[in-house]
């Protein structure tokens, strides 16, 4: 209940009126420079390894779909996201690679929002760097298997919300 209401909270809060660094406003794409979108997807993933879990939205038609995901990792200047191919959600993004992820930290007054398009990476080196990252994985998945699949993010942004400070917006 407490994370409807706290993702409830994120829809409805005002974007602040002073982004804390300007250069990162999603609605300043072009201006962007690679090191702030890199230390930006840095900030996104930092955030999302501290709240353990996240949730991933999909879509099915008309019908959306949320799902608890555990694991996401930077590999080669990119953030990304592990799921199999045999799985509802990968059909699901592999249709269309809009998404939304939301994530709540422990302290429940801190969450962040991500929103972009996913793409998948037949890589069997970002496959083996992501399995060695997670090795937690290596007894339901193996780099060759052609059922792991591991997704990028595209045209990312980021909402980062709180109970206690504006929204601050950022593009990586």
């Amino acid at each position: 209940m407490a994370m409807l209401m706290t993702m409830a909270a994120c829809t409805n809060n005002k974007p602040a009126e002073a982004v804390e660094n300007p250069e990162t406003s999603v609605e300043e794409t072009d201006t962007i420079s690679e090191q702030t979108k890199q230390q930006n997807m840095e900030e996104v993933q930092a955030f999302l390894k501290e709240c353990n879990a996240f949730f991933i939205a999909t879509v099915d038609g008309d019908q959306p779909h949320v799902r608890p995901f555990g694991v996401s990792e930077i590999i080669d200047g990119r953030l990304y996201i592990m799921t199999g191919k045999v799985k509802d959600v990968y059909k699901q993004m592999d249709a269309n690679g809009k998404f939304e992820i939301c994530a709540l930290k422990p302290s429940g007054s801190e969450w962040i929002r991500i929103m972009g398009t996913l793409v998948n990476d037949d890589a069997l080196a970002v496959k083996t760097e992501f399995l060695e990252r997670n090795p937690s994985l290596k007894s339901m998945y193996k780099a060759d298997d052609d059922n792991i699949a591991v997704l990028y993010i595209t045209q990312g942004s980021a909402r980062f919300c709180s109970f206690a400070a504006p929204e601050r917006k950022v593009k990586f």
